[in-house]
């Protein structure tokens, strides 16, 4: 119990210090973007407004400040569990968050669970099959996609089955000239299909292969070899030993993708023009929007260490030196 309280304190102590330093860098790269904020907050109204009130809007969004200040000035409203309002949407940052992210979950959960389920299932084809035209044939597309950015696997989808065959729509989140309040669940699927079948054909390789390895090690073990001694074949040895030692593996793995899979929606929704959470990020950093950015930074970095955190546990669960507290 000591040694889980240890654990969890230095994790907790970890969170802190990283928050404290994305924020920091964040915050000093943004602030040194050659992006001019108050122009991009008047956009295209900025020939008809005077100096004066160019300056008003400077003083009101407290750009004039030093930058440290500036950044103090966030960090302690951020205490406060304020995280200041957005120069874009003229809405707080949590609710622009809470909003967006909402889009996005759906997207990324449907992604997440197909590239880890297809992702599994082609290791252990490919661990069975070892050395044979299948396997070759799923390695080559887990080396390939494992080099393939999202943003042109999204590109390609797109062409093809949007623009040539015509059997989804070509972007966006829910149908032209429909109010959100009339769309139905079935068009918002409709429209997340493509985004999702992207984030998922990209996520597949680093499932597989693991899985690929962690089967071949498994059934080349002397406990498997005892078992085939005792006359185990065929699909029930595959069962009984082989997913039971790679499943648990496999979904800690899947865990640790999150940072890839948040990494990939960012671009995925700006080729789809779709409303989600990495939208939001694309046009907080082009238009210099310093507190929807930071905050989106934080929350991503959050999302992303919840991730890696479960995984870990996951492993101190599978692996007993862990339970043990001798890999602590």
């Amino acid at each position: 119990m000591h040694n889980v309280g240890v654990y969890l304190g230095w994790k907790a102590v970890r969170l802190i210090l990283l928050l404290f330093a994305v924020s920091l860098v964040s915050f000093i790269l943004v602030s040194n973007s050659p992006i001019d904020p108050v122009q991009a907050y008047i956009g295209a109204d900025m020939m008809r407004v005077s100096p004066e009130q160019r300056l008003q809007i400077t003083e009101y969004w407290g750009l004039d400040r030093p930058p440290m200040e500036r950044f103090i000035h966030w960090g302690t409203a951020l205490l406060r569990g304020d995280m200041g309002t957005s120069m874009i949407y003229r809405l707080p940052v949590t609710e622009v968050i809470k909003e967006r992210f909402m889009s996005s979950v759906l997207l990324m959960s449907t992604a997440w669970m197909l590239s880890g389920i297809i992702g599994f299932l082609a290791g252990i084809i490919a661990a069975v099959k070892r050395d044979t035209w299948i396997d070759r044939l799923i390695k080559w597309y887990c080396y390939t996609l494992a080099s393939t950015p999202a943003f042109w696997m999204g590109l390609l989808l797109l062409i093809v089955f949007s623009v040539w065959l015509g059997w989804f729509p070509i972007g966006l989140g829910v149908p032209v000239g429909v109010l959100s309040e009339h769309v139905t669940w079935g068009e918002r699927i409709y429209h997340m299909i493509l985004p999702a079948l992207t984030l998922s054909v990209v996520g597949i390789s680093t499932m597989a292969l693991h899985t690929r390895q962690k089967l071949i090690d498994v059934l080349s073990s002397e406990y498997v070899l005892f078992a085939k001694a005792r006359g185990e074949r065929g699909f029930r040895l595959i069962i009984r030993h082989g997913l039971r030692n790679t499943a648990l593996p496999a979904v800690s793995v899947q865990f640790t993708a999150f940072s890839e899979l948040f990494g990939g929606a960012v671009l995925t929704e700006q080729v789809y023009s779709y409303p989600g959470l990495g939208q939001a990020t694309i046009e907080a950093g082009l238009r210099g929007d310093v507190p929807l950015l930071l905050g989106i930074v934080l929350f991503s970095t959050l999302f992303v260490f919840t991730g890696n955190f479960v995984a870990d546990l996951l492993y101190r669960w599978v692996d007993p030196r862990f339970r043990e507290g001798r890999a602590l």
